[in-house]
């Protein structure tokens, strides 16, 4: 009895310093965009409790996909591989796809007021009237149907580049989605913050020259007005995206770089062009885009570097310990 009393005295502070170990060995593990994304995801349930309540339909669903992505950083720690990372990286696709439509019946809560006034007014201080209105001079059927074309092929070129980069080799994929995604965590946290409708909707009635042109002109518009959340103005993620796809492929695919750099530029100016953004939008998604690329480039260095081989040894040793016990 009284032995029995020892060793669980002695135990109890080993299995707190591979507790310890184990939560340290996975928080220096995370990526990026997993620390911004899980924060975004915290930091939005928190705001919605307040006004929903806890078991509210946004709240609710927001409480899932922080368990959920609790449960897919475990299991991918308890038990490392290629295929474990690759799932795991899968994960944010997924959630952050869910979370767009979720934040058009959660932001009007938080935030019911919108700030297409406030953007436009940026706009007039930065350039000394509407750009938007003014590119109204250079409006024709087929600038409208090329660069409806370019936002359009917007989104071939994001999921394309997500499942190309996703069966590259390990230290690649890790580096392409920490800076994607982080961009997405701090995109939707501007969505949440600074909500608008857009210039196509808020400014309607200041436009006089109406945008025509053809099949892509009239799918683009169908597909926006059909799949938007009325809140996906602030900051520009197309250009975000776009910019930082496009970047990252500079540096890991010179040859892509080469071939989408005319539809990107197409698809920067789509973005004020179309009238879906204003510009102050576009200025701080190219912003956003740099910053997502040094942090993917800071993933890239941080790849089998000593602070990640100490990370290594912590998690071998937490794991060795809980075998034992």
């Amino acid at each position: 009895m009284v032995s029995s009393l020892q060793n669980n005295v002695r135990r109890h502070p080993v299995e707190r310093t591979a507790n310890a170990r184990w939560r340290l060995a996975i928080a220096g593990r995370l990526l990026p965009h997993e620390w911004l994304g899980g924060a975004f995801l915290v930091l939005l349930w928190a705001r919605l409790v307040l006004v929903e309540g806890v078991f509210g339909h946004s709240t609710s669903w927001l409480a899932l996909l922080i368990v959920s992505n609790a449960l897919v950083l475990v299991s991918g720690a308890l038990r490392e591989s290629e295929v474990r990372w690759r799932l795991r990286l899968l994960f944010y696709p997924v959630a952050m796809n869910l979370v767009y439509f979720l934040l058009g019946s959660a932001v009007p809560h938080i935030h019911p007021a919108l700030v297409d006034a406030e953007l436009q007014a940026v706009d007039r201080w930065l350039f000394r009237g509407d750009a938007v209105l003014y590119l109204q001079h250079w409006v024709h059927p087929v600038a409208t149907e090329l660069l409806s074309l370019c936002y359009l092929w917007y989104l071939f070129y994001l999921f394309s580049s997500q499942i190309q980069y996703l069966f590259a080799d390990l230290r690649t994929v890790k580096a392409f989605y920490a800076g994607l995604f982080s961009i997405y965590a701090i995109g939707y946290l501007g969505y949440v913050t600074f909500p608008a409708l857009g210039p196509y909707l808020a400014m309607a009635d200041q436009f006089n020259v109406p945008l025509t042109g053809g099949w892509f002109t009239h799918l683009t518009s169908q597909i926006v007005l059909a799949g938007s959340n009325r809140v996906d103005v602030f900051p520009s993620l197309h250009v975000a995206n776009s910019i930082y796809i496009l970047l990252f492929d500079y540096y890991r695919n010179p040859r892509r770089f080469r071939l989408c750099l005319l539809p990107c530029a197409g698809l920067v100016i789509a973005t004020v062009y179309l009238r879906y953004h204003y510009f102050i939008d576009v200025i701080c998604g190219l912003g956003l885009s740099l910053f997502a690329l040094w942090l993917s480039q800071r993933q890239w260095g941080r790849h089998n570097s000593s602070k990640e081989v100490v990370n290594d040894d912590t998690l071998m040793q937490a794991r060795a310990h809980y075998r034992r016990v």
